[in-house]
């Protein structure tokens, strides 16, 4: 897959779009992306929001997985725990996905995320379901 494809599943979803995520990078394992800190990104006390960094885990565990699999399978996020280390208050916040392991009906994936001068601020390891064809989701037309 290219770094067209990357973008393409990135810009997918208009919540990564509201955020400001861009692409940074595709790597064997993972993809990069960032999003640069503004106002209407902040919490009360000024630096980024938790829903940022998980957004953004969320995300480029998803389009790893995505990549992996050639847009071929539908997969949804069913566990992230997300540890928060340092406050973000200016520059950009980076989600760098790695996958670690890639079954037949999961997937597990390790995110950490950084500031603009790459120190880490939050580390998340999350768990997508890779849905099968054919197997229908309850409430859900195939």
């Amino acid at each position: 897959m290219t770094i067209q494809h990357a973008r393409d599943f990135l810009r997918r979803v208009p919540f990564n779009t509201l955020l400001g995520m861009r692409l940074r990078s595709v790597h064997r394992d993972g993809i990069t992306i960032e999003c640069e800190l503004r106002d209407e990104l902040r919490n009360s006390a000024g630096a980024a929001h938790g829903g940022v960094a998980a957004a953004m885990a969320d995300a480029a565990v998803g389009i790893a997985i995505q990549l992996h699999f050639g847009g071929k399978r539908r997969i949804t996020t069913v566990e992230m725990k997300i540890n928060y280390l340092e406050a973000v208050a200016r520059g950009e916040v980076v989600a760098e996905a790695e996958l670690v392991r890639l079954g037949r009906n999961l997937a597990v994936v390790d995110c950490d995320l950084f500031d603009h001068t790459r120190r880490i601020v939050a580390k998340a390891l999350m768990t997508f379901a890779i849905i099968s064809r054919g197997r229908k989701q309850k409430g859900r037309p195939d």
